[in-house]
């Protein structure tokens, strides 16, 4: 037997030897679940291109996204080098898409750091003390969700200034409050465990048990809703881009040149359609991944 196989045959076993060989076996019988997904993997690799051309931007791009030439203006696709065309400024679109790939990845980073990790704090939290303060925590949750997403990002945004770096806190400011309600569901369920009252007359405390035993029980969950909560968020910060209150100009952001193209919508149709073609492609291949990956992580929810 070769090595790959004896390793393969160590994963796959039924009787693990140890914690961090169940954990290594269920990593990878998750991932052969996923690869067997046809349009995950499609999504995977989308999303796996973006990353690439976003660290590569300054090798592939064709041109300087920044460099303006007057002379030739909204030339359409395929002249001069410009594959996919320039904009009214004569820049060129595809670079500027291949730039706006680091704009985006950069916003969906840091709201995915953000808005989970404080989702997952309050709703732990709350499920598990509960009383006043699962009371005070979930109708604050409730404010936030009464209102829709991208109308409470233009209040932060209107109160905290135009910027990326604000509309990123914007977005995360709206995103958290599903994932607390999701987080107190999972933890009201698993704090009467039977296993949770026998960490607790081991002496475990609350700090103890929310983090060591209930948290790692909710990522899951948590990792399916965040991959398909990203197509909002990209859709939320190219809405906040549109309207000029995200990144602002030169910066090549996929919603502000949708912004810049829609006064030529009519004539120079791929001014506003290139970009809005690159949020739609990203934004599917975090569907399709998500779906993969509830399927994967949550088999019940596909029943």
């Amino acid at each position: 037997m070769s090595e790959t196989q004896s390793l393969r045959a160590w994963l796959l076993t039924d009787t693990p030897t140890s914690r961090r060989h169940a954990r290594l076996s269920a990593i990878y019988q998750g991932w052969l679940s996923l690869r067997s997904n046809t349009m995950a993997m499609v999504g995977l690799g989308i999303l796996v291109m973006l990353v690439f051309i976003a660290a590569a931007a300054p090798i592939i791009a064709p041109h300087d996204p920044f460099v303006q030439d007057l002379g030739n203006r909204l030339a359409p696709l395929g002249t001069e080098g410009h594959i996919f065309g320039t904009d009214s400024l004569g820049r060129d679109i595809l670079s500027r898409l291949i730039y706006g790939a680091r704009i985006t990845l950069y916003i969906v980073a840091l709201v995915a750091l953000i808005a989970p990790v404080v989702g997952l704090l309050v709703g732990t939290v709350s499920g598990y003390v509960g009383g006043w303060p699962d009371l005070i925590l979930m109708r604050i949750t409730d404010i936030f969700l009464a209102f829709p997403r991208l109308v409470l990002a233009l209040a932060f945004v209107a109160a905290l200034g135009a910027g990326i770096e604000n509309a990123v806190l914007a977005i995360s400011l709206t995103a958290w409050p599903p994932y607390a309600r999701m987080a107190r569901a999972e933890t009201l369920t698993i704090r009467t465990s039977d296993y949770i009252s026998a960490i607790k007359l081991q002496g475990a405390g609350p700090f103890r048990i929310i983090t060591k035993h209930i948290w790692p029980l909710c990522i899951s969950s948590l990792i399916v809703r965040v991959t398909l909560d990203m197509a909002g968020i990209i859709l939320a910060a190219a809405g906040l881009g549109f309207l000029g209150l995200g990144a602002q100009p030169p910066s090549p952001e996929w919603g502000a040149m949708i912004s810049e193209g829609r006064r030529f919508i009519l004539d120079h149709w791929w001014v506003a359609t290139m970009p809005g073609l690159a949020i739609f492609t990203v934004s599917l291949a975090f569907n399709l991944l998500g779906d993969g990956l509830r399927d994967v992580l949550d088999p019940k929810a596909g029943e």
